[in-house]
């Protein structure tokens, strides 16, 4: 009787083991396994970097300032050459939408970077005369 109990105590703990191994292989990396932070300044008709890194596979938060008045931030999540059919390659922590900025406040946007390639970004709230200037591009490296 013993061993029998031995026995199902084992293969209890050995299932519960095999659930939670399946579940992590198969979500998001919490934000204490490698969030990329990245500081951006949007200011009069420029993003500061206007060009952004990021590996394949990373979590990316993007803190972005309005420095002068406000602004607005919004990046594909398809890359460039894939069309508006394409498969997303960014895949958002919140609904992706323009993220107005207010002066001098900021505002994060949070993404996964799944697909290699070249998405653009720009202002998506009119801040002026050269507003459709005011862009940039994020690539995700393999």
């Amino acid at each position: 009787m013993k061993t029998l109990l031995t026995l199902s105590l084992l293969v209890s703990a050995t299932l519960v083991l095999s659930v939670r191994v399946a579940r992590s292989a198969h979500r998001s990396p919490s934000p204490s396994e490698g969030v990329q932070n990245i500081e951006m300044a949007a200011k009069k008709y420029e993003f500061e970097p206007a060009t952004i890194r990021v590996k394949q596979g990373t979590r990316v938060q993007l803190k972005i300032k309005a420095t002068d008045h406000a602004h607005g931030f919004i990046v594909s999540d398809v890359p460039e050459g894939a069309g508006t059919s394409g498969k997303p390659g960014l895949v958002f922590a919140a609904e992706q939408d323009c993220k107005k900025i207010e002066e001098g406040k900021t505002e994060t946007v949070e993404f996964v970077a799944q697909t290699p390639g070249t998405y653009r970004f720009r202002c998506c709230v009119h801040c002026g005369w050269h507003h459709r200037a005011m862009k940039g591009e994020l690539i995700v490296e393999p």
